[in-house]
């Protein structure tokens, strides 16, 4: 048999090695749990101290302080060896097939079972405790062990946005009984961890953060799926919502009663705003389709009849002169020039937020604001430099002379512009060629002002080096 002195220097001894690894290690966690350890060592030593010293004590009592310094022992031993073995003692970190929940559950069924090899009393205590509590406990009990794979398992993490059954939400927290969702309404919903081990489990934030979400769209039996599917893509390009990688993709999904039906999908990095980033490429799509002229049909179980007037085209005429009148740029011009730059052009609808041009595109047109206004912003901080009100132009640089476009132009509110083309100005320009050194002029003039915001905002100063006129001669192949 052990002397009793050589238990007491095991207990002091482990009661050292443990305080130094609390003194080395960086892990809070190690560091926290040791704290236990410490104090059963303590135990431990104070039980063989009182032993060693007793006057006289009973052989029951002696007895049952015995198993209690060995119980001690035992489970400072267990509960030091598990957390010092399992964690990093250099980092303060838990690893993630080792959360905190499963090391607890190790220390406490390796105890459970050392217990049992120590005191054949515990043993038959135990095993009648075990069917009391498993039948008064066992809902409880359940969702114990259900966290306890989930935590061992990690289907998600907190911070992810999953959906289990018909419940949807961002975890908040996952205890030993529940998992809480965070929903869309702000509400929480915790759910037992028992429900969530049986159900399902769909998590939009691995393996990888993109979410793919679809909108479905009919058009009309006459247009061509191609151009169809040309004007979604244009509309899912516009969308600030919308990745760029993964591309965006374009399918037909069926040839229905009264259209055919086109099934876009798309990338976004947040599933929460799932239904504000499906609006936005609604409400992009519909104004692409307004553009392209694409009909999205009635359905064909509704019947309608109601007067469609005739496009009145000289009243059209009349009031895009009146517009193009009040534009400083085409004020000074002939009457005879503007009507038929009326004649020639088409209004066209910009949604809010839409990008009508882009910094860096190619362009050989510009843009006169009928009503609404426009934001003009340099790339890529996206700042601001101008607002454009009804009357107002712009993109008169990429019409005279094609260069890329200099700033990118988004629709505040819905905006109706008149596009003119490169092609018409050349056939103006035959005729009206000081009228149309004078338009140039007037771009100089504004391009000089653009140049200055962007000597603002990024520190460097554009220099044109090539005279704007001989530019835009050249570019318009006149003599």
């Amino acid at each position: 048999m052990v002397p009793q002195s050589a238990h007491l220097i095991l207990g002091v001894a482990a009661l050292v090695v443990t305080l130094g690894i609390m003194s080395l290690t960086v892990n809070r966690l190690v560091r926290r749990k040791l704290r236990l350890s410490v104090f059963l060592f303590v135990v431990y030593v104070g039980v063989l101290l009182v032993l060693a010293l007793r006057p006289a004590i009973a052989p029951a009592t002696e007895q049952q302080l015995l198993a209690l310094a060995k119980l001690s022992f035992a489970a400072a031993i267990i509960n030091a060896l598990v957390f010092a073995l399992v964690n990093p003692l250099r980092v303060d970190r838990v690893p993630d097939r080792f959360p905190t929940i499963v090391q607890d559950a190790l220390v406490i069924g390796l105890t459970v079972l050392t217990a049992t090899f120590l005191s054949e009393q515990f043993v038959t205590t135990s095993a009648v405790s075990a069917v009391v509590i498993g039948f008064a406990l066992q809902d409880t009990l359940g969702n114990a062990f259900a966290g306890l794979a989930i935590q061992s398992e990690k289907p998600f993490h907190v911070g992810h946005w999953i959906r289990v059954g018909e419940f949807e939400g961002r975890v908040a927290e996952v205890t030993w009984r529940a998992t809480k969702l965070r929903t869309k309404t702000g509400n929480f919903v915790v759910l037992p961890n028992n429900l969530v081990s049986k159900e399902a489990i769909t998590n939009y934030s691995e393996p990888a953060l993109p979410t793919r979400l679809e909108v479905e769209v009919g058009a009309a039996y006459q247009t061509a799926p191609n151009q169809v599917k040309a004007a979604v893509m244009e509309a899912m390009r516009h969308s600030s919502v919308v990745l760029a990688a993964p591309a965006p993709e374009v399918h037909v999904k069926a040839f229905d009663n009264s259209a055919i039906t086109y099934r876009a999908w798309f990338w976004v990095t947040d599933y929460e705003k799932d239904e504000a980033a499906r609006d936005d490429v609604r409400t992009a799509i519909y104004y692409s389709f307004q553009r392209h002229g694409i009909e999205i049909p009635w359905p064909i179980q509704v019947e309608y009849s109601r007067p469609w007037p005739e496009p009145d085209e000289d009243k059209r005429v009349q009031t895009q002169e009146r517009l193009l009148e009040r534009v400083d740029l085409f004020a000074g011009l002939p009457r005879e020039m503007r009507h038929e730059v009326a004649v020639s052009t088409a209004t066209t609808v910009y949604g809010d937020g839409e990008t009508i041009v882009k910094q860096g595109d190619p362009g050989q047109s510009m843009f006169v604001i009928c009503s609404g206004a426009v934001s003009v912003v340099l790339e890529p901080n996206r700042v601001e430099v101008a607002k454009i009100e009804a009357g107002g132009y712009f993109g008169e640089m990429s019409l005279l002379t094609g260069d890329p476009r200099s700033a990118t132009v988004i629709a505040r509110g819905d905006v109706v512009v008149v596009e003119l083309g490169a092609e018409l100005f050349r056939r103006l320009a035959e005729t009206h060629a000081a009228a149309v050194e004078q338009i140039a002029v007037a771009a100089a003039t504004r391009r000089v002002e653009l140049e200055n915001a962007k000597t603002v905002t990024a520190g460097t100063v554009t220099v044109e080096t090539t005279n704007l006129l001989t530019r835009m001669k050249k570019f318009l192949r006149l003599r």
